[in-house]
């Protein structure tokens, strides 16, 4: 076979003929979507590193551990005596003490929004947004370990508590249901917190935004005293504050009383504020720049 004829048979081979190329990818209904499971792993995974972030930070729990020793220890000898009536600590222990479970979850909610914004400014989000995850796990991992703390500042406010004379006049059931409001309503505030984080260019700013919140919702509710005392159109402010809804509700779960219309108020209220604010944070989340 002569050298020409050998050319022209592998010019004809199949291997150098072209062809069709491969078919295109076709698009199955659910590409791009996470299903549940993966949702859930993702959300354990975020969750473990912000843990391992606070083990190596361990003075991020400063405010969960030192605040509610502060604050209970602060108002029950400095104003027990001017709102109870001068020895009558032990009786307002029993009444500052829920409330202060309701000041806890506020406070805690606020330092979610400072740290969403820090973690942007360092970059850090903008890897999260890269990854094939769902958006809303990132910022349901951080409300994860912040009711971590949450709980963690309940339990040392009511050890504090019962060291200063707090009696649980129901049953440990009822203290755990008004540990559980308490968390749940201070979950939904953290969506707030963290909208303003999103929003906010700086955490200084998140922080002074929050206090601007915080200030009116805190001292104007009944958290401290009895709303009876105060002037009728603070009264009438603090009826439909939902801190003094969380507040009634731990109080009657812990000393006894009426709790179903503050029971249902402060659900009500966590769940329009959930439902209102968490598809706006996870959408601002996606679109900050």
């Amino acid at each position: 076979m002569s050298a020409t004829t050998t050319t022209t048979q592998l010019s004809k081979s199949p291997v150098d003929t072209p062809g069709p190329g491969p078919a295109p990818a076709r698009k199955t209904s659910g590409e791009g979507r996470i299903g549940l499971r993966a949702n859930l792993r993702h959300i354990g995974a975020l969750a473990r590193r912000n843990a391992l972030q606070i083990k190596q930070d361990p003075e991020s729990m400063f405010d969960a551990v030192l605040m509610p020793i502060i604050f209970i220890l602060l108002f029950v000898y400095v104003f027990g005596g001017a709102i109870a009536g001068k020895g009558n600590n032990d009786a307002y222990v029993n009444y500052v003490t829920p409330g202060l479970m309701a000041m806890m979850g506020m406070n805690i909610a606020m330092g979610v929004g400072v740290g969403i914004n820090d973690d942007f400014k360092k970059g850090v989000m903008d890897r999260f947004r890269t990854m094939p995850i769902a958006r809303s796990s990132v910022l349901i991992a951080k409300i994860v370990v912040e009711v971590g703390r949450m709980m963690i500042a309940t339990a040392i406010l009511l050890g504090t508590g019962f060291l200063l004379g707090l009696e649980i006049k129901t049953s440990f059931v009822e203290l755990l249901a008004a540990i559980g409001l308490s968390v749940v309503f201070g979950a939904s505030l953290m969506w707030i917190f963290i909208l303003l984080g999103l929003t906010m260019k700086t955490a200084q700013a998140v922080q002074g935004m929050a206090m601007l919140v915080l200030m009116p919702l805190q001292f104007g509710s009944s958290i401290f005293a009895s709303p009876t005392s105060m002037p009728g159109w603070l009264e009438t402010f603090t009826d439909y504050n939902p801190l003094s809804n969380l507040a009634d509700a731990a109080r009657a779960l812990i000393n006894g009383g009426p709790l179903a219309h503050s029971v249902w108020m402060t659900l009500g209220w966590a769940l329009a504020i959930t439902v209102v604010t968490a598809p706006l944070a996870v959408s601002k989340f996606r679109k900050k720049t």
